[in-house]
């Protein structure tokens, strides 16, 4: 939702970190609940928070970037991604966006996959925002056995050509259920065999 720690995220860009390191590993985040089922895999060097009945935030504490995951019952079992985007309307976006991120412009939207489930996907950007940097967003959201998920995740928008495409993973990898497999988007590095000690 669009309603996160904003001084968490202002906090970490203002922090003159190395730029975002492609992860060796990931983590791995299951909702042991039965009726609030999801995966979130990220890349190790990011940090889970909250969730059971709260949102998930997972966030780099070296970097500005922060994904939150919110999860809430829906009446509408209909719901297609397909629909959403139909009836998607640029400035009610813009209008929601606008508190934390004045200037708020659409950019792309259309569809993407979870792993289980089609989603609504859009991103937009601000040149000011509530912390005093450009900040761009990336939304998603879908309905599953009668559950909304909705995935937001925020970065700085300078650190674009490295905080994205480990967004587009994690959206990838996300999964309405709490047994998905990993991961999508990712090779597994082969083991190195180690000589026998003599």
């Amino acid at each position: 939702m669009k309603h996160i720690s904003v001084a968490a995220l202002a906090t970490l860009s203002l922090v003159l970190a190395p730029s975002l390191a492609a992860a060796q590993s990931v983590n791995v985040t299951r909702s042991i609940l039965p009726t609030l089922p999801y995966t979130v895999i990220y890349p190790e060097g990011m940090v889970a928070s909250g969730g059971g009945g709260d949102p998930l935030t997972i966030n780099h504490p070296e970097a500005p970037l922060q994904c939150d995951l919110t999860v809430v019952p829906v009446e509408d079992t209909g719901w297609t991604a397909e629909a959403a985007l139909g009836a998607l309307d640029d400035a009610e976006v813009a209008a929601s966006w606008s508190e934390i991120m004045p200037g708020f412009a659409l950019g792309n939207k259309g569809t993407t996959p979870y792993q289980d489930a089609t989603a609504l996907i859009y991103d937009g950007s601000s040149p000011e925002s509530s912390m005093g940097v450009p900040l761009t967003v990336v939304h998603t959201e879908t309905v599953s056995n009668g559950r909304g998920y909705v995935l937001d995740c925020l970065y700085a928008t300078a650190e674009a050509a490295q905080a994205r495409p480990i967004v587009d993973f994690i959206i990838a990898n996300f999964a309405t259920r709490s047994d998905a497999g990993c991961c999508i988007g990712a090779e597994v590095a082969p083991e190195e065999e180690t000589a026998p000690a003599q």
